[in-house]
């Protein structure tokens, strides 16, 4: 999690920027932000579970199993939107958010098992392996980890993505949605448009048991 005041304090900036600047509105996206768990509709299931995530994040990373086991036992009756998040005190996270959104044009089933490559090999990109890395070199290595998800030989129209100007466009799209629902770290979930309390911190399953079951039986 890390820093919130500080992230806190460039947050309220990017709110107040987006109030400032209303004769100039923000583009708005072509669709909901986010990539969508299974590829189905977002709105298909009774329960609607958003997710703040940063790649580089360790408590993203550990947050994913108990969520995706919980997703996988409700099956279609519980959604999944992951809005990719990039913490500015994570060094690479804007890079591995940017890919999220090259790997989901090029072949959207790719999206998720990039996540979970991301998530695997964190430790060889978090922080201090790369201090002395060019932009070149995360590109790169991002670039090679991302056409393990996309597909074999995709490895050219990847690294071209990150210079298309629409993916970068995408990625601060993001990052700013969050900032507009007062995202302040990573993990953040919202559960049917409602935050959850204590971000930052991974739920297990027998949590997300606790919290879905009751809004099921609700339905029925």
């Amino acid at each position: 999690m890390g820093e919130p005041v500080a992230f806190f304090l460039l947050c309220f900036s990017c709110v107040i920027g987006f109030s400032e600047l209303s004769a100039a509105q923000s583009p708005i996206p072509a669709r909901y932000d986010g990539f969508v768990f299974g590829g189905d509709s977002a709105w298909k299931g009774s329960v609607m579970v958003e997710a703040f995530f940063d790649p580089m994040c360790p408590d993203s990373r550990d947050s994913w199993p108990p969520l995706k086991q919980a997703l996988l036992f409700y099956q279609s009756r519980v959604s999944l939107i992951v809005h990719p998040f990039p913490l500015p005190y994570h060094s690479n996270s804007y890079a591995s958010c940017r890919a999220l959104h090259i790997a989901n044009t090029l072949n959207a089933a790719s999206t998720y098992p990039l996540l979970e490559l991301f998530f695997k090999n964190q430790e060889a990109y978090y922080n201090y392996p790369t201090y002395n890395r060019t932009r070149v070199y995360i590109t790169d290595e991002f670039s090679k980890l991302a056409e393990e998800a996309v597909g074999k030989g995709s490895y050219s129209a990847i690294k071209s993505g990150f210079n298309d100007s629409q993916t970068d466009t995408a990625a601060r799209i993001s990052f700013k949605y969050g900032c507009s629902r007062g995202v302040m770290g990573t993990p953040y979930f919202f559960v049917n448009g409602i935050p959850l309390p204590d971000y930052g911190s991974a739920l297990g399953y027998n949590k997300w048991r606790r919290i879905i079951d009751p809004l099921l039986k609700m339905k029925q």
